[in-house]
């Protein structure tokens, strides 16, 4: 497959020519408050590129940074929301995979989704969105990355922070919305003594895509700080606690496409837009998730170039289903019939403890920075599914017949246990970066870990369902990385970097059948790229260019249909661009373009009897082309408009690439007063001009994004 450079060059050339833009504060009195960040973002550091402190700049790799003010003039609702800002990404939340995020043309079983650097190692399910009122920021970094976060990182890494008690200063802030999603929130920071004490709550009630939605969080933390202890060295100790509860009542879980006449859904698809906003689930279906995050986080400075740090964490998350989850239409799209009732029940435990130890140095007179430590954590779960296939009654398409859960024939009441995966890993990991010369630096990563599984069946054993079942990994991991400094504010990199994730699935959930004699894939980037500032420092750019190839992906044997082997291959390419621009006082804005040419190299899947290859297919919903733009203008000293609109390329809904769905743009708009010091008042509309598109596509359903939505609220800070 040959790299497509015209387009991509093509690309780069408009945006260049374009009125790039960021955010940014303005501290005049009665002015609004802009709240994207300076535009200094590339000497910011971003502790998902590197554990040395590294500034983007200084990362050879393409890694996004937003900020909580960047997410609060987008207007961001939760995490999903916030990754409009990060180049390439697609993403929907679908009750069944609420974690689908698709980064370099892979999707979320080879994605790294952490929360606060941690992974609970079952991203597509537990990385639910988050309440952005929760969150310091989101950090995005593309590309294969296991060698700072583990296995499952082949298409990248997103890490969501939340904030946490710090030595900003007290603060309260509140705020009110009104709209189809209804939101109260409260955040309050107080200095007492050597301690600081932080407390964030949030609750969000509304409609979301025909389902009723409420969502509660808060998270408590209590912060120290001393100058010395009894090694003589600098302290500080942070005791964070969060809690997330999220009830989804009769869960939305798709829109059935219709057919044609020989029953069958081919070419681009197709939705009755009469039967848009209908929900097929039973009545009483519901989906609800509770989670626990404790952690305690210890960091000492035994001298300006010796520190050290450790976390000590724990997950705890129960997440219970209850619905009838497929739709089809039927006879001539004049019914639908309904089938797959799930009763689902996750019990999941993580713990862990990550420490590291940082020194600045000097090699043969050169400045040398090392970081060393290790990670370790034991993760359970047990699964209690009850699946009944159906079919189980036909309706009508437009007026569905009420119907409840546990009158579907063969559902019964009560949770029995099919599996606990229990997962023991234990890593060590170094990193280094080194000035070779005035301008030149290279970094280098290395990651050993050792991962065992233990797989306990709970029901009778077969041949495939062993009552035990064990196995072992032990990948090594890296990155190699060089930066060169063509002027102080324009930087070029290269970089290579391995990683390694199931051949399918995911660890937390894979059994015997998936991986028995089988090793983790082994993921490859080549990237290359530049980071710039223009226009005086008004300005900044980062561009990215990459190709990652993944090996021993799980297909089936064109020999044997009833074996799946460990040989599949799948690659992508692409190009990546990031800029923002003030030109003005008055006038700030951003873009994000990316191109990916993602395809399967070698993989083949059963077709009833029949083994068909998909190599040069492209995976199911993987966009070509991605692109955002956000620009702000200050009409008035206190009058704010903003717009942002939003580009995802044409999709295929398979791996035969038969059934498709060409792009969609979404547009954003929204004004903002500032009425008095500290209080500003904000309408936005989301998805403007009602645009019908699916978030995520399926071969029988696809799961349709939200409609035009209006929002008002209220923020004070006092």
């Amino acid at each position: 497959m040959n790299f497509r450079l015209l387009p991509l060059a093509a690309a780069a050339a408009c945006t260049c020519a374009l009125p790039l833009a960021a955010l940014a504060q303005t501290s005049a009195p009665q002015r609004i408050e802009i709240t994207a960040p300076a535009l200094q973002k590339l000497d910011q550091s971003a502790a998902s590129g590197s554990r040395l402190g590294l500034s983007l700049r200084e990362t050879p790799a393409a890694i996004t940074r937003i900020d909580a003010a960047e997410i609060e003039a987008v207007g961001a609702l939760d995490t999903q929301d916030i990754l409009k800002l990060v180049p390439g990404v697609s993403f929907s939340a679908q009750p069944g995979s609420p974690g689908s995020v698709f980064f370099r043309g892979f999707g979320a079983a080879s994605l790294s989704q952490l929360y606060n650097g941690i992974s609970v190692q079952y991203d597509a399910i537990a990385a639910r969105p988050v309440d952005a009122w929760l969150v310091d920021r989101v950090e995005a970094l593309g590309g294969s990355s296991s060698f700072l976060n583990g296995s499952g990182a082949v298409g990248g890494s997103i890490n969501v922070i939340t904030k946490i008690a710090d030595t900003h200063g007290d603060l309260n802030h509140a705020r009110l919305a009104l709209g189809e999603q209804r939101q109260a929130a409260f955040s309050l920071q107080r200095s007492l003594g050597a301690h600081v004490l932080r407390a964030d709550l949030n609750t969000t009630r509304g409609t979301v895509d025909t389902m009723g939605r409420d969502r509660e969080a808060w998270q408590v933390g209590l912060s120290w700080r001393a100058g010395f202890d009894a090694f003589g060295a600098a302290a500080s100790h942070t005791l964070a606690v969060e809690q997330q509860h999220e009830r989804v009542d009769q869960p939305y879980w798709g829109t059935p496409l219709l057919r044609d006449a020989n029953n069958a859904v081919l070419g681009e698809v197709r939705v009755d837009p009469r039967t848009r906003g209908v929900n097929y689930n039973v009545v009483d279906g519901k989906y609800e998730q509770g989670v626990l995050w404790a952690r305690s986080i210890l960091e000492l400075a035994f001298s300006p170039a010796t520190s050290a740090a450790h976390t000590l964490y724990r997950y705890e998350a129960l997440r219970d289903y209850e619905n009838v989850e497929t739709t089809t239409f039927v006879n001539n799209n004049t019914q639908v019939q309904r089938s797959a009732a799930l009763l689902q029940r996750h019990n999941q435990d993580v713990t862990g403890s990550r420490g590291e130890l940082t020194h600045r140095t000097t090699l043969a007179g050169r400045k040398s920075d090392f970081a060393l430590g290790w990670d370790t954590s034991y993760n359970r779960q047990t699964r209690y599914p009850l699946s009944v296939a159906g079919p189980f009654d036909r309706t009508d398409p437009y007026s569905p017949t009420p119907t409840t859960f546990y009158a579907t024939p063969g559902v019964v009441p009560g949770y029995t246990p099919g599996a606990t995966n229990q997962l023991r890993t234990l890593a060590l990991f170094a990193e280094n970066r080194t000035v070779l010369a005035p301008g030149w630096a290279l970094t280098s990563g290395l990651r050993a870990d050792r991962i065992e599984l233990t797989v306990l069946n709970r029901r009778t054993p077969t041949a495939t369902n062993p009552a035990v079942f064990e196995t072992a990994f032990k990948p090594v991991t890296g990155r190699v990385g060089l930066v060169h400094d063509l002027t102080p504010g324009w930087q070029v990199y290269a970089q290579y970097s391995t990683a390694a994730d199931p051949p399918s699935g995911l660890l937390a959930t894979a059994g015997f059948t998936a991986l028995r004699d089988f090793d983790l894939t082994k993921g490859r980037q080549v990237e290359i790229g530049s980071k710039a500032s223009f226009d005086d420092q008004r300005g900044e750019v980062s561009v990215a260019v990459y190709q990652i190839q993944r090996k021993n992906l799980s297909i089936t044997d064109p020999n044997d249909r009833t074996r799946v082997l460990p040989v599949g291959q799948q690659s992508s390419r692409g190009v990546e661009l990031n800029a923002r621009w003030r030109p003005s006082a008055t006038l700030q804005g951003g873009l994000q373009l990316a191109y990916t040419d993602a395809q399967f190299d070698d993989f083949t899947e059963t077709v009833g009897t029949t083994v068909v290859s998909r190599a040069g297919h492209t995976p199911a919903n993987t966009p070509a082309w991605v692109a955002g733009v956000q620009a702000a203008c200050q009409l008035l000293p206190a009058l704010q408009l903003s717009a942002d609109a939003r580009h995802v390329g044409k999709r295929y809904a398979n791996t035969a690439n038969t059934v498709w769905e060409r792009g969609y743009t979404l547009l954003g708009l929204a004004l903002q007063w500032q009425a008095a010091p500290g209080l500003n008042l904000r309408v936005r509309v989301n998805n403007a001009t009602d645009e019908v598109y699916s978030a995520t596509l399926g071969t029988n359903l696809v799961y349709l994004g939200a409609p035009r939505s209006v929002s008002a609220s209220v923020d004070w800070k006092f």
